[in-house]
């Protein structure tokens, strides 16, 4: 059975719906930084999440080519992740999109190291006719959080930071959110089947969807 990044680090991926604090370990990732209203058709947003599926399937199909990578296991191609911010805003301003600031991030196995990643990007880029020259070979070190499952629309995440920020100063912490520790989703469904408009779910640090329904992990950095 094919390694699955969400059942096998539950704690990362499916939070509950009441904030908790995990110490989030280091990680590779497929990353594409962009900015833009993330709904626009055919925009940055989307073609940016275009070369990520694009150049993580390469690397999930790569044992049927002769390009081998050394301790390769069948997996799961792990969530589409987003971290967000805006300019001279602290928090999220959901009324004006088009100024989002975004990096989308696919994790990377272990196995799969920076030599691996730009045969991936080459590859993808001749077979899926898709320039994936912006994908970059990432690592990030998240560390101490707190996230939660929100379930409802993106416009109403706000409700569920707030329960987030109450239980930051009840329970003696800090937010850290800073230029380089930035607001974290995590969509656990394909986001791309969801219609503009449509309920979703919001993790502080992952996400799912049921039915019309988009689940994400919605999770902010600690100090």
């Amino acid at each position: 059975m094919a390694f699955d990044f969400k059942k096998e680090y539950k704690e990362f991926y499916m939070p509950k719906n009441k904030p908790e604090i995990v110490t989030v370990p280091k990680a590779n990732y497929i990353a594409v930084r962009g900015k833009g209203n993330p709904n626009e058709e055919g925009g940055a947003y989307q073609q940016a999440i275009s070369v990520l599926y694009a150049v993580a399937y390469t690397l999930r199909m790569s044992y049927k080519t002769d390009h081998k990578i050394a301790g390769f296991f069948e997996y799961v191609v792990p969530p589409l992740e987003g971290f967000w911010w805006q300019e001279n805003i602290y928090g999220v301003n959901y009324a004006d999109k088009d100024s989002f600031n975004w990096i989308s991030v696919i994790r990377l196995p272990d196995f799969v190291n920076q030599k691996d990643f730009e045969w991936a990007v080459e590859t993808a880029t001749k077979k899926k006719k898709i320039n994936c020259s912006s994908a970059e070979f990432v690592t990030i070190d998240e560390g101490l959080c707190v996230q939660i499952m929100h379930i409802g629309a993106f416009d109403d995440e706000p409700q569920t930071v707030a329960l987030m920020d109450e239980y930051i100063a009840q329970n003696g912490y800090e937010n850290d959110i800073t230029e380089s520790r930035l607001h974290h989703e995590i969509y656990l469904s394909d986001a791309r089947k969801v219609a503009p408009g449509k309920s979703i779910q919001l993790k502080c640090q992952g996400n799912k969807i049921f039915k019309n329904l988009l689940t994400l992990t919605l999770r902010y950095s600690l100090e």
